[in-house]
């Protein structure tokens, strides 16, 4: 198959990697094409590589890259795929399939015309392995892959073509869900992030700064994990709520890292080993270190993860207290905010959302 990959970093790279190694003609849309040569490769923490293959072609011109793709495969931030949407609706085929990874973020309203013109729109749950770049263009760091995958599409009727497509590209299971709405409502970063942000910053404002800051993942604390759970809690009472969608597959944090209690959480994040050395997203001044409010942690997972489940929450009728006061303490922050809004979409209420997702 014509697969384009849209973006070369830690996970579009992966993504290229393993598709040209199972022998599709596969093109990286980036905006560095001139670090590429067109052998690709992944290594395991020993520095071995463990895939590779042969790209046709690294690009920075959207009408090259986009107009005979069958696969397009998005692994750029929720941020940009506004932008991205338009460039692909204007370049690409009506019939191509139009995939994204992890499939939260709001990407699917952002693509609602390509989807209402014929387009396939799919997205996986979670990236099928930690990815970490070597060298841009060339090598791309990969361990850590998933036993399984789930892929939702819209309309739903394809999502087994887009799972069997997945799964042969990876060689891991890929498990189709029912409804792209447990992609949207997945509580992984959207949660995980904001929560340990408000933990750490809670008292940060403009002229404050900090000595030093806990590791991100492996100095984590009960606070930490008692509003993660908080708001876990919350995810979990809007999916009861939308029985329709089928929302099973919104797996609870609590399951996810199998720890029921505030201390088992803490000590599961803690100890992974690949959140090891991670730090928390802070930039050096010279009165000391202050919040990169520039990080995708601040931009990404806030305005385009939790405000999205938040507004689901008011679709459902659902209180979310612990929710609000996270998104509350994001919006104190004195920063140009870029969010997410269903209405910039055509989804006004409840009805709306139904139509879209149900589809």
């Amino acid at each position: 198959m014509k697969i384009t990959i849209v973006g070369g970093g830690n996970i579009g790279t992966q993504f290229a990697v393993h598709c040209a190694e199972k022998g599709h003609d596969v093109t990286v849309y980036t905006s560095s094409p001139e670090l590429y040569n067109g052998h690709l490769n992944t290594v395991n923490e020993a520095g071995e590589t463990t895939h590779q293959g042969e790209i046709r072609l690294a690009t920075s011109d959207p009408e090259i890259a986009f107009r005979d793709a069958e696969i397009i495969m998005i692994t750029m931030p929720a941020t940009m795929m506004k932008t991205l949407s338009g460039i692909i609706y204007e370049h690409t085929r009506q019939d191509a399939m139009i995939g994204v990874v992890p499939g939260n973020g709001g990407a699917e309203c952002a693509f609602r015309k390509c989807i209402e013109r014929g387009n396939t729109f799919f997205g996986i749950e979670r990236v099928p392995a930690i990815a970490r770049l070597v060298q841009k263009g060339r090598t791309v760091r990969s361990t850590g892959y998933r036993g399984e995958l789930h892929v939702a599409a819209l309309p739903a009727a394809k999502a087994q073509e887009c799972a069997e497509i997945v799964e042969s590209i990876f060689d891991i299971n890929t498990t189709v869900i029912p409804n792209y709405l447990n992609l949207t409502m997945t509580p992984s970063n959207p949660i995980l992030h904001t929560t340990r942000l408000k933990t750490i910053f809670g008292d940060w404002h403009e002229g404050k700064s900090y000595e030093s800051l806990p590791l991100f993942y492996e100095e984590w604390d009960d606070a930490s994990s008692e509003l993660l759970i908080a708001c876990d809690e919350e995810v979990q009472d809007i999916c009861k709520a939308l029985p329709a969608f089928q929302l099973n597959y919104v797996k609870s944090l609590r399951v996810h890292y199998e720890s029921p209690t505030v201390e088992a959480m803490t000590e599961k994040i803690s100890s992974i080993p690949a959140f090891k050395g991670l730090t928390t997203p802070s930039v050096e001044t010279e009165s000391g270190l202050i919040p990169d409010l520039h990080s995708r942690y601040f931009t990404a997972d806030f305005s385009y993860g939790l405000t999205i489940i938040k507004q689901i929450a008011e679709f459902a009728g659902v209180s979310t207290p612990n929710i609000d006061d996270v998104m509350a303490w994001y919006k104190s922050i004195e920063i140009e905010k870029e969010e997410f809004r269903f209405s910039e979409c055509g989804i006004n209420n409840r009805a709306e959302f139904e139509r879209f997702y149900l589809q």
